[in-house]
């Protein structure tokens, strides 16, 4: 797994280290993750479950929050936007996001 340098990560999660050290690991977890989209579209939502097929071992998407419910995911996606909105002025959530941090994975 690839994280985001400053990763977003819900109210409700209590250790985010120990959570991305399971996700690296694919261990089964009851979490939802944000990825940068491969494709045309921004970010994608996916119950961490879904990261164990070995499509996604093979090809490691770009995690950028972590959340414990698919309603805290989307407000992190909300966040995610205000962010964007307010320091560049649009909603080009992939370029902001990789723009922020140059080097962004660990």
């Amino acid at each position: 797994m690839k994280f985001y340098k400053y990763l977003y990560v819900g109210d409700t999660i209590k250790e985010p280290s120990k959570i991305k050290n399971k996700l690296k690991r694919h261990t089964a977890l009851s979490v939802y993750v944000i990825c940068i989209a491969s494709g045309d579209d921004q970010l994608e939502i996916y119950k961490s479950i879904f990261l164990r097929q070995k499509y996604y071992w093979a090809n490691p998407p770009i995690i950028v929050g972590i959340a414990s419910n698919y309603d805290e995911a989307v407000g992190l996606v909300v966040r995610i936007t205000e962010d964007c909105i307010r320091e560049s002025g649009n909603c080009n959530l992939k370029e902001y996001l990789k723009g922020k941090a140059k080097g962004i994975l660990k």
